[in-house]
């Protein structure tokens, strides 16, 4: 496995450390290494070479006016020449260094029995979505009662979910299908994050485009940071050449694919991606996140996004930029957003441990597992095997749904 040399940063007086800017560490299609900082990075470091300008293509575009407007992010992602951690260095740093695990504790997880012994030292939790709130399109039973419980007691709540398939507008619509009141500004999704990435390295700057592996949800937040994008489901029943002679012909001014879930992931978008990754130099490999399964009913768990990113790692070699969790992006931008100075005061909720508790335990927050979605308790007793990647990660409580927060 290798290093990513990627972290966002809050601005702060003075600039960030290498050592601040080591990289989370990730690894497979969705055999994710934990995250640590590097003692260095190692290397020479130079300014980062400009984007060669590429013949104009006619391929489409969605290219959009609007702004972030109150959402625009307050993190500033570090990018690799800003800090003088540039293509060599970060080559060097993801060639010669193995993933390290992310932050183990001896302690096994304790089974929330009484509530406030963790209501009582949060302020704010984060819940995941997916296995959390929701299995596919049928709330969790119970939820809405305990959301408005906590709201009650004067919690406050957010909700960061890897899922990329919705922006954040399509999320609030969900929510309120289901029933349970959100306000748009408590929820956060891996496309905002993607979207976040883009705006805080000025990647509309360079004049380049993305190409999407995706769905809908990405293109709306890029739409609303004004970057130009194009694929995504207007590739769904594309086919690639493939008799004597076939070609796929990209466009030159491609400068990054984000892949994201997608449930009409084919040939030719892969061979897409593939061709802008390897021949297009300084082309950018963003991926929303990581995670194995997923949600799509509440029937069974499902392929997840680590498949789509894992078939673009197999024919490029290259270990992508992660935006989602356990990456600190989104809490980084909640913490700047809202004030947030104490991140021990804050609670990260979700079903999976090595994006959600490995996204608190990493970032400061506690953490509590819920039983409700991919992880078993026997797993996480250590009474069956873990799954590869989720070695060593344990929160501090873990209950059966997020109903055991109230009496």
């Amino acid at each position: 496995s290798r290093q990513v040399p990627f972290r966002p940063h809050i601005h702060s007086p003075s600039p960030p450390s290498l050592r601040e800017m080591a990289a989370l560490a990730f690894v497979g299609a969705g055999a994710l290494g934990a995250t640590k900082a590097l003692s260095t990075l190692g290397g020479q470091t130079e300014q980062p070479r400009n984007l060669r300008a590429q013949a104009p293509s006619t391929a489409p575009t969605h290219a959009a006016g609007s702004s972030l407007g109150t959402w625009a992010v307050g993190v500033s992602v570090a990018a690799l020449g800003a800090s003088g951690l540039t293509r060599r260095a970060a080559k060097k740093a993801r060639g010669g260094r193995a993933a390290l695990r992310a932050t183990a504790v001896a302690e096994k997880a304790k089974k929330l029995t009484t509530p406030g012994d963790l209501i009582d030292t949060v302020d704010i939790f984060i819940f995941d979505c997916d296995g959390v709130i929701w299995r596919g399109d049928s709330c969790i039973e119970g939820i809405p009662n305990v959301l408005e419980k906590l709201r009650a007691a004067g919690k406050t709540l957010f909700f960061v979910t890897n899922n990329s398939t919705k922006s954040r507008a399509g999320y609030k619509s969900k929510f309120t299908e289901l029933g349970l009141s959100v306000e748009p500004e408590e929820i956060f999704s891996s496309s905002f994050a993607a979207a976040a990435y883009f705006e805080q390295t000025k990647f509309k700057e360079t004049g380049k485009k993305v190409y999407v592996i995706g769905e809908k949800g990405i293109g709306e937040e890029l739409d609303l940071v004004g970057v130009p994008w194009f694929g995504g489901e207007a590739d769904k029943d594309k086919k690639a050449n493939l008799g004597p002679g076939g070609t796929v012909e990209i466009d030159h001014d491609v400068g990054a694919v984000v892949v994201g879930f997608d449930r009409n992931i084919n040939y030719y978008k892969m061979q897409y991606a593939q061709l802008c990754l390897n021949e297009l130099p300084g082309c950018q490999f963003v991926a929303t996140n990581l995670d194995r399964v997923t949600h799509l009913t509440d029937a069974q768990e499902w392929a997840g996004n680590g498949t789509m990113v894992g078939a673009i790692k197999g024919c490029t070699g290259m270990e992508p930029i992660l935006v989602g969790k356990p990456a600190p992006l989104m809490v980084d931008y909640i913490a700047e957003k809202f004030g947030i100075k104490d991140r021990s005061r804050i609670c990260m909720v979700g079903d999976r441990l090595d994006t959600d508790i490995a996204f608190g335990r990493n970032n400061g927050m506690k953490t509590c597992l819920t039983l409700s979605g991919v992880t078993t308790e026997p797993e996480l007793l250590e009474q069956a095997p873990r799954k590869a990647g989720t070695e060593g990660i344990q929160p501090d409580f873990y209950v059966d749904t997020i109903n055991d927060f109230i009496a």
